[in-house]
C-alpha cells in the first residue's frame, strides 16, 4: 500500500532530523520576540528554509510565505500555517534554553509551531519528486495580539497565488500526554471581542447619596443585567460567554466617584449572533444607565472570529493521523472557548486545526500555556514533524 510507504518513509526521516529540529526549536524559545516585533525569528525561519533549498518571500512586515512544489505544481496546493510571535511574561523555568529576553517567553508553543513546520519543509522538500502539486508554508507573525497577523497576512494575498484548498495547523496541547493528537470538526473556538465601558454619573460624598448619580451602583446593575444577553437571547445550541474581569470605580469609602471603567469579553460560535449581540449589549448598557440617572461611552473592539474546522478536512486529516500514529493516539477534542486568529483563514477556506499533545507528567511537564512555567515533553516534534508532512501529502492526493 502506498500510504504505508509514505508513512515509514516519514517516520524515518522525521526520526532522523528530529534532534535537529530540537535545537531548532530551543533557539527559538531561547530568542522569543513579541507580536509583530519579530524580525530576528523570521530572519531565522528565512535562513533555515534556505538551508533547506527552499525560498521564501516577507509579508506582514515580519511573516515569511515559501512554496515546495512537487510534480504537476499547478495540480492542487495545500497550506501549512505556524505562528512567530511570544508573550509579556518573565520565564521562570530553569532550562538551558529559558528566555534570554527578560520578559518576553514562548509560553503558547509558537516555538514549537515554528519549528514543526521547518521539520515539516524539510522532509516535504526530501521528498518533493514523489508527489504532485503544491505546499504552501505560512509563517504569520502575531497571533497573540489584534488585529491578528492571520487577518494581514490575508489581506496582502496569502491564500492566493497560489490559492490554497485547504489550510492546515496545529497548536500545542498541554492537556495532551505527547504522543497523542486531538481532532475536533465543525465549531471549534470561539470569536473574542473586547468590551469597554464607562459608566458615568456624578460624584460626591458616599453620605449624601441623593446629590450624587451613582456610578457605581448602576455599574453593579449592569454587570448583573448584561448577563441576560447570554441566558435569555443567546441559543442554549450556540456556545456564548460573557465575562467581567475588570472594574475600576476609584472612589473611597466615603466617596463616590464621577465615572467606573468595566472591561470584558464576548465570546460565541456564530458570527450573525455576535453582530446581533454587540447590539443588544449596547442597547441594554445605554438605556439601563440612562433610566438609572447616569450615561455610558460603550466600545466593542472586534476580535478573532469564530474557528470553524471543515468537516471533510477534518476527517480526512484525522483519517491520516490514525494512518500514521495509530488510532489509540488519535482522540476527540471538545468545544474550546478559547481564540485563535487561525479562525480567520477558517473563514476563507477550509480548515483543519488540530491539537498536539506536549503532556509528561512522570517529569512534570504540566504547566499550562500562557504561564510562567510552560514547556513541552520535546518528544512530541518527532511526531509533529512527520505527521505535518504525512497529511499535507495525503491531502495533496485526496
Amino acid at each position: 500500500m502506498e500510504h504505508m510507504n509514505t508513512a515509514d518513509k516519514i517516520k524515518q526521516l522525521a526520526k532522523v532530523y528530529a534532534p535537529e529540529i530540537v535545537q531548532v526549536r530551543r533557539h527559538i524559545h531561547a530568542n522569543p520576540e513579541l507580536s509583530f516585533e519579530e524580525y530576528n525569528t523570521a530572519a531565522y525561519v528565512k535562513q533555515t528554509l534556505a538551508n533547506y533549498g527552499i525560498a521564501s518571500e516577507t509579508m506582514a512586515e515580519t511573516g515569511l510565505v515559501a512554496l515546495i512544489k512537487g510534480k504537476n505544481p499547478e495540480k492542487k496546493t495545500i497550506a501549512l500555517r505556524a505562528d512567530l510571535d511570544a508573550l509579556p511574561i518573565v520565564e521562570a523555568n530553569e532550562v538551558d534554553y529559558r528566555s534570554k529576553n527578560q520578559g518576553v517567553m514562548h509560553a503558547c508553543g509558537h516555538d514549537v509551531h515554528t519549528a514543526s513546520l521547518l521539520g515539516a519543509a524539510r522532509i516535504l522538500q526530501e521528498l518533493r519528486d514523489t508527489f504532485e502539486g503544491t505546499i504552501k508554508l505560512v509563517f504569520q507573525p502575531g497571533e497573540e495580539k489584534f488585529p491578528g497577523g492571520a487577518s494581514i497576512m490575508i489581506k496582502e494575498g496569502v491564500l492566493q497565488n497560489p490559492a490554497p484548498e485547504g489550510i492546515i495547523g496545529q497548536h500545542v496541547f498541554p492537556l495532551l500526554q505527547a504522543g497523542k493528537v486531538g481532532f475536533k470538526s465543525g465549531m471549534y473556538m470561539a470569536s473574542a471581542d473586547e468590551i469597554y465601558i464607562t459608566v458615568k454619573g456624578k460624584g460626591g460624598h458616599a453620605a449624601l447619596p441623593e446629590m450624587n448619580i451613582d456610578p457605581v451602583l448602576i455599574s453593579a446593575h449592569l454587570i448583573v443585567a448584561l448577563q441576560q444577553i447570554v441566558s435569555r437571547y443567546a441559543s442554549p445550541k450556540v456556545p456564548t460567554v460573557l465575562s467581567f474581569g475588570k472594574l475600576e470605580a476609584k472612589g473611597a469609602t466615603n466617596v463616590i466617584p464621577n465615572e467606573v471603567k468595566i472591561e470584558g469579553t464576548f465570546r460565541t460560535m456564530n458570527e450573525t449572533w455576535r453582530r446581533e449581540a454587540h447590539q443588544k449589549i449596547k442597547k441594554l448598557a445605554e438605556s439601563l444607565c440612562e433610566s438609572m440617572g447616569g450615561s455610558c461611552d460603550i466600545d466593542i473592539k472586534n476580535g478573532y472570529p469564530f474557528l470553524q474546522n471543515d468537516p471533510e478536512l477534518t476527517g480526512r486529516t484525522r483519517q491520516a493521523a490514525e494512518l500514521y500514529l495509530g488510532e489509540e493516539n488519535v482522540v476527540d477534542l471538545d468545544l474550546w472557548m478559547g481564540a485563535e486568529d487561525f479562525a480567520y483563514y477558517s473563514q476563507e477556506v477550509p480548515a483543519c486545526f488540530y491539537r498536539l499533545g506536549t503532556r509528561n507528567e512522570a517529569r512534570g511537564i504540566t504547566s499550562g500555556v500562557h504561564t510562567p512555567t510552560f514547556d513541552i515533553d520535546e518528544s512530541a516534534l518527532e511526531i509533529s514533524i512527520g505527521l505535518m508532512a504525512f497529511v499535507a501529502l495525503q491531502e495533496l492526493n485526496a
